[in-house]
């Protein structure tokens, strides 16, 4: 009878051995992964016998309707205090089942400081697999007055979104219908509104196209067109004036001179002399890393393009880069003036003199 008792004992010991190194690693496994490897065979058995006491509540959200909201994570924090902040945020239900999933899993190792939006409608295990990447879901796209587009698409590789440039320069060909006042013909060279533009990271090229044309659309009101009009410009024609305007100036409180300056030479029948619109056409100088070519040759002011305004007596084609609502304004309303004629001033001031006649022009040249 003795005997009979110690097989039981040995089986006993037995089912214990293998639920301990068989089943409860394997069922862990199957419901939450592999254990990490760093992890030894005791520890592997320990923090698989913890998730599997903690049932459902590392699969199941702590709080279904749970609304989201910001949580942060210090460079360096540990663990436990992230996973304590989490249950006294209500994101979890229980910090403990967090600390030790995490370990199981190893990604206890690979936690990302950073600002995070979580919500108590996600699992324990979703929410651990959120603070691997402090990517934010949205970015924002920074586009500045006076680039061209080609300036923007060097932008997006560092934006955050996932569209190539050469996408990019691919999609800018034809233009979103809200662009009525463009040339079916045209490129979106010009109405790319600056402006900070808050996006998901994920954004297909086209929708980002035409957020962009559709703030530019916007910005072109009934006052706006009633002053391009009262100048004699259509709205695509103004738009390529207030592009000029916005390379040629440096100063904002210029904008408005300079404009009254091009209108004056446009109504005069005069070429328009812009050194902006001669390095448009010129293009990328590799020389000096820049679309803007700077100071500009005598042999550069005869390049032949519809866009050299020193030897075409119009407007150019279309707009050389996109304008600020300032410039575009400065078209629409611009001062009173009788100047023909502008030049940097030669103190490095950004500003400019202004003159009635060539004379006066040549006059003012720096000595």
């Amino acid at each position: 009878m003795r005997r009979y008792h110690i097989i039981l004992i040995v089986i006993a010991i037995l089912v214990v051995i293998y639920f301990a190194l068989g089943y409860v690693p394997a069922r862990a496994s199957l419901l939450y992964g592999p254990p990490a490897r760093s992890l030894s065979i005791s520890e592997r058995i320990d923090y698989s016998a913890r998730l599997l006491a903690y049932g459902d509540q590392l699969t199941q959200p702590h709080i279904l309707n749970g609304i989201e909201q910001a949580f942060h994570i210090d460079a360096a924090e540990s663990v436990s205090s992230i996973a304590t902040r989490l249950e006294e945020s209500n994101l979890i239900s229980n910090a403990q089942a967090f600390s030790d999933y995490l370990v199981y899993t190893g990604l206890d190792l690979t936690l990302q400081a950073g600002d995070y939006k979580l919500s108590p409608a996600l699992s324990m295990i979703d929410i651990a697999r959120r603070l691997q990447d402090a990517t934010p879901e949205d970015i924002t796209l920074t586009i500045l007055p006076g680039w061209r587009m080609e300036e923007i698409a060097a932008s997006l590789p560092t934006s955050g979104l996932d569209i190539s440039p050469e996408a990019f320069l691919a999609a800018t060909q034809t233009r979103p219908q809200v662009l009525d006042f463009v040339p079916a013909s045209s490129s979106m060279e010009g109405f790319f509104f600056p402006d900070s533009y808050i996006l998901p990271r994920i954004t297909p090229v086209h929708d980002l196209l035409d957020i962009i044309a559709r703030n530019f659309a916007a910005h072109i009101t009934d006052d706006l067109r009633a002053g391009f009009t009262a100048q004699g410009l259509d709205v695509y024609q103004a738009v390529t004036l207030a592009s000029l305007v916005e390379r040629e100036s440096i100063q904002e409180d210029e904008l408005s001179l300079i404009a009254s300056v091009f209108i004056n030479r446009l109504n005069a029948g005069m070429a328009l002399g812009s050194d902006a619109s001669v390095q448009y056409a010129l293009g990328y100088d590799p020389a000096q890393a820049t679309w803007w070519t700077n100071p500009l040759s005598l042999d550069d002011l005869k390049f032949d393009s519809p866009y050299n305004t020193y030897i075409h007596t119009r407007l150019p084609p279309g707009p050389i880069a996109s304008p600020s609502l300032e410039a575009l304004q400065a078209v629409a309303f611009p001062v009173s003036s009788s100047y023909y004629y502008f030049r940097a001033k030669c103190d490095g001031s950004g500003y400019h003199l202004f003159a009635e006649t060539f004379e006066e022009q040549i006059a003012n040249a720096c000595q």
